[in-house]
């Protein structure tokens, strides 16, 4: 058993996977940890909630409960570089996206141990529900769902676009249903790239693959478009707005190529 993460099992192909919208810091951790670090800046926040319609779809849904300081879901365990050459956190950030530290020392930190206990279950959840749907419905379908601050200079020049389509250069999709789905996020009131900055991290690229009959996207949104950015409050109203071409772009991605 374990806490890292709360699941639901759908009963569609699709399971929608949310990284770094986890808030919880073991007591330990936190004990060490800056004001800065503490107050959580670079969460995905209200991803989840965002995202809750998806189990009216019949989505199975995986959504972690740790924060990304305590590891980052997304990054590979032997914390390769997945943008060589750009700002990394690392799979143990000791760095807010900003450049502040998230501790009060330079204190070590157990790498191995946090990614056995919140990393590899998470991962390991990812598989058997992939393996799974693939067993059920001769294909499985992955959606990584992000956010992120719509300015974060160390990371993009100027403001990010609302939708960031990533499918790691074509390679974690079939181009039919990469197609489908940007057709929709052009069609919406939002303004859009594909494999833009944003190209998939770990959980796309690893998990990935077309021609065995997985299907993998991640969407990183501009926080602005559901949310307030300076408050973190959840805006209702735009929030619905946004849901609503979410569905539009799940509903693409869900064809067949």
């Amino acid at each position: 058993m374990t806490d890292a993460y709360d699941f639901h099992a759908g009963e569609s192909p699709l399971l929608v996977s949310v990284p770094h919208d986890g808030r919880l810091i073991p007591p330990q951790m936190a004990e060490q940890m800056t004001a800065a670090g503490l107050s959580l800046p670079d969460t995905d926040w209200h991803v989840a909630r965002l995202y809750e319609f998806a189990r009216d779809l019949g989505a199975s849904m995986i959504v972690a409960r740790y924060s990304r300081y305590v590891v980052d879901l997304n990054r590979p365990a032997d914390d390769t570089a997945l943008y060589p050459g750009q700002l990394a956190t690392g799979l143990c950030p000791r760095q807010t996206f900003d450049g502040r530290d998230l501790y009060v020392t330079q204190t070590e930190v157990d790498t191995e141990s946090r990614v056995e206990r919140f990393w590899r279950p998470y991962h390991e959840r990812i598989r058997e529900t992939l393996d799974e749907l693939r067993r059920r419905h001769g294909r499985a379908l992955l959606w990584d769902a992000h956010s992120i601050a719509s300015r974060v200079p160390s990371l993009f020049d100027g403001e990010l676009p609302v939708l960031n389509l990533g499918t790691f250069d074509g390679r974690s999709c079939d181009p039919a249903i990469a197609a489908a789905v940007l057709r929709v996020a052009e069609k919406s009131p939002y303004e859009c790239v594909q494999d833009g900055r944003f190209k998939g991290g770990y959980i796309t690229r690893h998990y990935g693959d077309p021609a065995n009959g997985v299907q993998a996207m991640q969407l990183e949104l501009a926080q602005r478009a559901y949310m307030d950015e300076q408050t973190r409050d959840y805006d209702e109203l735009k929030a619905s707005h946004l849901a609503d071409t979410l569905r539009a772009l799940l509903d693409g991605f869900t064809i067949r190529p």
